[in-house]
């Protein structure tokens, strides 16, 4: 039932595309707009998400009449709009400063839990079993809360020049992996 290197397989793959080391300066800069992070609520949120839609997602999409293609382009919109924010210096996805919910959008969902990781999210299911993969989930999920918890000691490190550095260049890193989306499904 479970594989090791399955499981691995699986977790590098989730590891890669949900990024979450290089979206400290997103997380660094949700931080600072909202005052905090609730990370154990986007764990949970992201996690239920992933679950969800390991299990319903292609019939979800069915149903809905999305197909892989354009799911993957509605992501690739809003992780280029992500990235023009990095670099510009500028605010997209304003702040609900009433519900603080920037611990779920753009959090949770789409920076986690977005349309590369769902359909990532497909593709290995067809390749792997659900137990293999629930477990790879997991291994994400406790690497993801232990940056999001470390996040006030992170922006410290990086100190304010640091933060704008990174935020700037993995802006066009975003930017650049939106394209690639746009390319790859348009």
């Amino acid at each position: 039932m479970f594989n090791f290197q399955h499981i691995l397989s699986v977790t590098l793959t989730l590891f890669a595309v949900i990024d979450i080391l290089g979206s400290i300066p997103i997380i660094i800069q949700i931080r600072q707009r909202e005052g905090e992070i609730k990370a154990e609520l986007a764990t949970v949120v992201a996690g239920c998400l992933m679950v969800t839609f390991l299990f319903v997602g292609q019939s979800l999409l069915g149903l809905l009449g999305v197909d892989n293609q354009s799911f993957a382009l509605a992501g690739a919109v809003v992780i280029f709009l992500i990235g023009l924010e990095m670099i510009l210096g500028i605010e997209l996805f304003k702040s609900d400063m009433s519900g603080s919910t920037g611990s779920i959008v753009p959090l949770a969902f789409p920076l986690i839990v977005g349309a590369g990781t769902m359909t990532t999210l497909l593709s290995l299911r067809a390749a792997y079993s659900v137990p293999n993969i629930l477990v790879g989930i997991l291994l994400n999920l406790v690497f993801v809360y232990v940056v999001l918890r470390t996040s006030p000691w992170l922006e410290r490190k990086l100190g304010k020049g640091g933060e704008d550095i990174l935020r700037r260049v993995f802006g066009v890193i975003l930017l650049a992996i939106a394209i690639k989306l746009f390319k790859t499904n348009f």
